[in-house]
């Protein structure tokens, strides 16, 4: 599915299904691995590299687009029919604070409640790095929550969750 930001959103930005094949998202998701590297110790590192992402069944991957440009990307990942995960949501430093991650975070939302989901959760860094994120987050309503999954208790790591 493919979608153009609406009147008052990130002009000209289109998010679509990416297959993960090109230079463009490859380049995003090296800088999002050594972003999330440099902000959590080894341990505390949930990024998925491509290989990994390419690997996960149930998981959906989208580009943000600014003409040519990759701006930014996010992933669901179903936990199971009832509940989905964000994965690997990143914006591109050039366009940070200009909606393009609140943008992805919305279509994943409605991708989410079109699949019937009760509700969406995530993981992301407790560090200073991971504020504008955690922010993000808390303003679309997204609320901290216990591990789920895989995840474990981690004071570098923490859990939210919306009900859809």
């Amino acid at each position: 599915m493919e979608r153009t930001s609406e009147p008052g959103k990130v002009d000209n930005l289109v998010i679509k299904v990416d297959d993960l094949s090109g230079s463009g998202i490859q380049v995003l998701l090296e800088q999002h691995l050594a972003f999330c590297r440099s902000q959590s110790p080894p341990g505390s590192v949930h990024a998925l590299d491509i290989d990994a992402l390419r690997d996960r069944e149930g998981l959906v991957f989208w580009s943000a687009l600014l003409g040519e440009r990759v701006v930014g990307c996010i992933a669901l990942q179903e936990l199971d029919p009832s509940h989905g995960e964000i994965k690997s949501m990143h914006t591109a430093r050039a366009a940070r604070g200009k909606g393009v991650g609140k943008a992805l975070v919305v279509h994943l939302l409605a991708e989410a409640q079109a699949r019937s989901y009760e509700r969406l959760s995530l993981e992301t860094g407790t560090m200073a790095g991971f504020a504008p994120a955690r922010r993000l987050y808390e303003g679309i309503g997204f609320v901290p929550c216990a591990p789920f999954g895989s995840y474990f208790e981690d004071p570098n790591s923490v859990c939210m969750t919306k009900t859809l």
